[in-house]
C-alpha cells in the first residue's frame, strides 16, 4: 500500500482511466485516481493519487496552470477538432500561401491574440454533461446542442515554429481549456480552418515531463520492489506550504485527534490571509494542512493525511 503520488507519463493510445486500471494490477493496490482527463490520442503528464493522497485528487485538479505543446494543422476542420475525427471542411492552403491571403505573420498574430481571458466554447466531443448526459454521447448519436462558452485564460503562448501547414505551439493556460478547440478557433481567424494533429502535455503545476514515468518503467521498478522510488510523498506534493512542527504535548494531543487549536500554539503572525501550514507532530509525522480562521482565531484541519 502506497500513500502519495506518481508522475506518469500517459502515452497515445491509453484513457486516463486506463491507467488507473493498469496501475492497480501494477502495484496490486484499489485506490487510486488520476487528476485530470487527457484524451486517449494526447499524451504526457498525468499525476496519479494513490492511497492517502487520493483527497489529494482535487486540488491537483484544480490546479490552475498546465503547459501543453502541441502541433496545429490548418486548412482542416473536423467534428472533433482534432485529426482523430472526420473532416467536416477543408481549404486550399498552398494556394492561400501562393496568393499571400496565409503568411508566417498572420499565424503568429493569430495565435498570439488567443493571450489572455478567452471565452471557449467546448467541443461536442467532450465529457462535459448537458441535462445529464455527456456531450460526446449526443455527438456519436449524430445531435449537436448548444454549449455555452466558459472563460478560460491562456496564460502564455509561443510559437515555436512554422511548417505551414503545421504549427507547433507551447501553450500554459489555465483548468478548462481544450487545446483542440483552441486549434479550431485560430484555424478560423485565420479563414482557412485548424484541427489539433498532436498534443503533449508537458506541465501540471510542478509536474513535468522530464520527471514523468512510463507505465512500463513503473512496471519493471514493481517486479523488482522498488516501486516506492516512484512515489512522491504527500508532504512532497504540498512542499509550497510552510511546513509546522508541535513541540508541545497538548498540541500533540489535539492534532492527533484532527481537532482546531489557538494561535496560543502557532502565531499566524507573518503567514499572511487564509495561512495554510502542514502541520507535524513532535515526532516528526506528517498531520495534514491546517488554515488559520481570522474569525475564531483557530488554525483548523483542510485535510488530515495521518
Amino acid at each position: 500500500m502506497f500513500d502519495g503520488v506518481i508522475n506518469i507519463y500517459k502515452e497515445p493510445g491509453f484513457t486516463s482511466n486506463d491507467v488507473v486500471i493498469k496501475m492497480r494490477g501494477i502495484l496490486h493496490m484499489k485506490k487510486i485516481g488520476h487528476t485530470g482527463t487527457l484524451d486517449p490520442a494526447a499524451e504526457g503528464v498525468l499525476p496519479v493519487c494513490l492511497g492517502k493522497a487520493t483527497k489529494l485528487v482535487s486540488m491537483l485538479t484544480d490546479e490552475t496552470h498546465k503547459t501543453y505543446q502541441a502541433v496545429m494543422l490548418l486548412g482542416q476542420v473536423t467534428d472533433t477538432q482534432d485529426t482523430t475525427g472526420q473532416v467536416t471542411a477543408s481549404s486550399d492552403v498552398d494556394e492561400m500561401i501562393r496568393s499571400g491571403a496565409l503568411t508566417e505573420e498572420a499565424v503568429r498574430n493569430a495565435a498570439l491574440s488567443f493571450i489572455g481571458d478567452y471565452a471557449q466554447i467546448p467541443p461536442m466531443y467532450s465529457a462535459l454533461k448537458v441535462n445529464g448526459k455527456r456531450l460526446y454521447e449526443l455527438a456519436r448519436e449524430g445531435k449537436e446542442v448548444e454549449r455555452a462558452a466558459r472563460p478560460v485564460h491562456i496564460y502564455d503562448l509561443t510559437v515555436d515554429s512554422i511548417a505551414l501547414p503545421r504549427v507547433t505551439m507551447t501553450v500554459t493556460c489555465s483548468r478548462g481549456t481544450y487545446i483542440r478547440t483552441l486549434c479550431h478557433d485560430i484555424g478560423e481567424k485565420l479563414g482557412c480552418g485548424g484541427c489539433m494533429e498532436h498534443l503533449l502535455r508537458t506541465k501540471v503545476g510542478n509536474f513535468a515531463v522530464d520527471r514523468a514515468i512510463r507505465l512500463g518503467e513503473l512496471e519493471t521498478l514493481a517486479r523488482e520492489g522498488r516501486a516506492e522510488e516512484a512515489v512522491i510523498p504527500i508532504d512532497g506534493i504540498l512542499a509550497d506550504l510552510p511546513a509546522v512542527c508541535s513541540e508541545n504535548e497538548i498540541l500533540d494531543r489535539l492534532l492527533d485527534n484532527g481537532n482546531p487549536f489557538g494561535a496560543e500554539f502557532l502565531d499566524p503572525t507573518g503567514y499572511g490571509d487564509d495561512a495554510e501550514v502542514r502541520m507535524y507532530d513532535g515526532q516528526g509525522r506528517f498531520i495534514g494542512v491546517y488554515g488559520y480562521r481570522p474569525d475564531e482565531k483557530k488554525w483548523k484541519a483542510v485535510r488530515i493525511f495521518k
